[in-house]
């Protein structure tokens, strides 16, 4: 099944999802596969179906600030609420208690049915201690001595005659629950092709957990060696590219690695920027960010929400939130949703946790979201070129300042123009464009008339979604 060119995406924590369902994904009912297939939605992403590690289990037990976390989300926390970290892998092969990789088949066959396309993870830089290449490939691992174990046992783990790194980035201590591969060595490289090229036979894409730690700047720098000439990305996705050409490639991203993530073979990248922007209410910054080259754009991932960030009513106010899903909704690259943001829940459980609080569902908010994605899918509202509009104000009115506008031109000339007022305050100025007579604002099927240029008046938060007759 091809991809479109600025896919959507829907995020599933398949523990929690499959919990409530109390199901595996082989016999995950119709209307539960509907739920998370809205119209609009071009692949569901199915975080951690992976088989987690039983060591990296009992090691997050027994970590204090992980436990305090389980019960701040669940007070009524229980035994088998803590199935460990998705990203804590023992082996890639989907866990039994999902269904196992029977599960999974038939999971991609039902949305295969819908049209809708299978995201897994990968998860590049680390494995579980118990994983079986810690015994089996000690080559594959960060290796120190007992040096390095005596000064900072908390970095370090002694497995037979070796010691091997625990994972981490460069601006945090070691991670306790994995132990870090080696991204210069030969021969984790040719594993790595083949582990990831595994993933793309069960999916039609990999979401790249932590993609820049692998980059040889990143790697370099983190673990103070030397690079080879090769980098890690293009040596692997080369590799996977000659057996799953198709496969779409997503790299979490952070630091400014987005752009040098493209180069080496990515297809999208996160846009975190523009996440930190909208969720700070900084206008300015989300207009010169948009004032990327568009090819740029393209390839970004834009998202209010995902597993590792909070629930956006937890960090905008309802009306706020709405129009930074327009704003998402309606911008080039992919476009990412996470389960349970559409009904408006405020809690985001740890991703240890195979089970989240009650809370009470917004049905109208859930309706409002779908409509937007709908609108957005049936109306070809991103199609052709995406530009930038600079919305004007005059000298006793800066006004102006506080919207964002931007136009979609297809090449069969249907056009549409987005207008969202990100602020608090009423906010009015007029908008470079030339358009015909009469023009439809998609969201509420006002009807108004033509004017060049384009006087628009939003109170706070207000959006238009224009359509020309």
């Amino acid at each position: 099944m091809s991809w479109p060119e600025r896919p959507v995406i829907y995020e599933v924590n398949t523990a929690v999802w499959l919990g409530e369902l109390s199901c595996t994904l082989a016999d995950v009912p119709p209307e539960a596969w509907n739920a998370v297939t809205p119209a609009g939605v071009d692949a569901v992403w199915l975080m951690g179906v992976w088989e987690r590690s039983t060591l990296g289990l009992a090691i997050a037990n027994a970590h204090p600030g992980l436990r305090a976390s389980f019960y701040e989300t669940l007070p009524d926390l229980r035994v088998e609420d803590v199935a460990g970290s998705p990203y804590c892998v023992r082996r890639y092969a989907v866990a039994s208690e999902f269904g196992g990789d029977e599960g999974l088949a038939k999971a991609r066959a039902e949305l295969a049915s819908r049209g809708v396309r299978l995201i897994l993870d990968y998860v590049p830089n680390h494995v579980a201690p118990d994983h079986p290449w810690v015994v089996e490939h000690p080559e594959f691992f960060v290796r120190g001595d007992l040096d390095d174990y005596t000064a900072d046992p908390q970095s370090w783990l002694i497995v037979g005659e070796n010691v091997i790194a625990r994972g981490k980035d460069p601006y945090f201590p070691a991670w306790p629950d994995v132990v870090q591969l080696d991204a210069f060595s030969p021969a984790f490289r040719a594993a790595a092709t083949m582990t990831l090229a595994s993933v793309a036979a069960r999916c039609d894409g990999i979401r790249c957990d932590m993609a820049m730690l692998m980059t040889n700047e990143v790697f370099s720098r983190t673990w103070q060696v030397p690079p080879p000439s090769a980098d890690f990305w293009p040596e692997v996705i080369g590799g996977l590219r000659a057996e799953h050409p198709e496969t779409v490639l997503i790299a979490e991203a952070y630091w400014n690695m987005e752009w040098p993530l493209q180069q080496q073979g990515f297809n999208f990248c996160y846009d975190k920027r523009l996440y930190d922007r909208l969720v700070a209410g900084d206008v300015s910054g989300v207009r010169s960010h948009l004032l990327a080259d568009p090819g740029y754009q393209s390839r970004l991932v834009r998202f209010l929400e995902n597993q590792d960030e909070p629930r956006v009513l937890s960090e905008l106010s309802p009306a706020a939130a709405r129009a930074a899903a327009v704003v998402i909704a309606t911008l080039p690259g992919a476009t990412l949703w996470h389960e349970g943001q559409f009904e408006g829940r405020h809690v985001r459980p740890p991703v240890f946790l195979a089970r989240r609080p009650d809370e009470q569902l917004d049905d109208d908010l859930a309706g409002w979201y779908r409509r937007l994605l709908a609108i957005v899918a049936d109306h070809g509202v991103r199609r052709g070129v995406f530009r930038l509009l600079d919305v004007q104000g005059w000298p006793d009115n800066r006004s102006c300042e506080r919207l964002l506008a931007w136009e979609w031109t297809a090449a069969d000339g249907a056009r549409h123009l987005v207008v969202v007022n990100f602020s608090d305050q009423t906010a009015q100025g007029l908008i470079p464009v030339d358009w015909p007579e009469k023009y439809t604002d998609l969201l509420d099927g006002s009807v108004y008339e033509a004017a060049s240029p384009l006087y628009v008046e939003l109170g706070p938060w207000g959006c238009h979604l224009f359509v020309a007759a």
